[in-house]
């Protein structure tokens, strides 16, 4: 029925929370402001780092490019140190590969870190395509990145399906005319996913094939 499958990375293939809420509080604390729980870090992610450090730093918007400098130095560094990918997607990810889908990744995260993350993580996955936030592309919910990895593969957007945590990539697969499916073991609630227009939800990365 799908010809590929794109998926996101933060909250969908790994669990990054820990190692991104450690290398923003720690920007925040050298930077005099307050630190925040790392499970409020589920809905301050998603959007690209830039937005990270803005909603971090709240009304302090003066200090948000200090904040994200000294995170994303620290980050690029140390993405690796509490980051695991979830139970169950490796295996998801060897049996699209052995039926001959073409897998990609696209996040809201540098790119940089995008590809450090995934290489290290998924050595054995031969990946299509693996893309980030890059300067001069819109970061999703807009859709031309997606758009992009699909022309370049030459993979009409209808045969795609979008996996991904969050109403941001929900909306993105909406617009790029992906087919959205929400998985519930990342970052937000199946309320979320579903208003955003999932057209169906997994609870396991395995139910993909159910």
């Amino acid at each position: 029925m799908y010809q590929a499958v794109l998926f996101d990375l933060d909250g969908t293939l790994t669990n990054t929370l820990e190692d991104i809420a450690f290398a923003m509080n720690r920007a925040l604390r050298i930077h005099g402001l307050p630190e925040h729980p790392v499970e409020k870090y589920r809905y301050l992610v998603g959007s690209g780092a830039r937005m990270l450090a803005k909603r971090a730093v709240g009304e302090q918007a003066e200090l948000v490019e200090g904040v994200l400098e000294t995170y994303q130095a620290y980050y690029q560094e140390h993405n690796l140190d509490r980051t695991a990918p979830y139970d169950g997607v490796t295996e998801m990810l060897q049996a699209l590969q052995a039926r001959g889908v073409k897998l990609c990744v696209f996040s809201n995260k540098p790119h940089a870190d995008t590809c450090r993350v995934v290489e290290h993580f998924f050595p054995g996955i031969d990946f299509a395509a693996v893309r980030g936030q890059m300067e001069g592309v819109p970061v999703k919910p807009d859709p031309a990145g997606a758009l992009a990895m699909a022309e370049a593969l030459g993979t009409a957007p209808a045969d795609f399906l979008y996996l991904g945590d969050t109403d941001v990539d929900m909306i993105c697969a909406r617009n790029a005319g992906m087919h959205p499916v929400g998985v519930t073991w990342g970052f937000r609630d199946e309320e979320e996913l579903r208003s955003a227009g999932a057209e169906r939800l997994i609870h396991h990365p395995m139910d993909l094939f159910v």
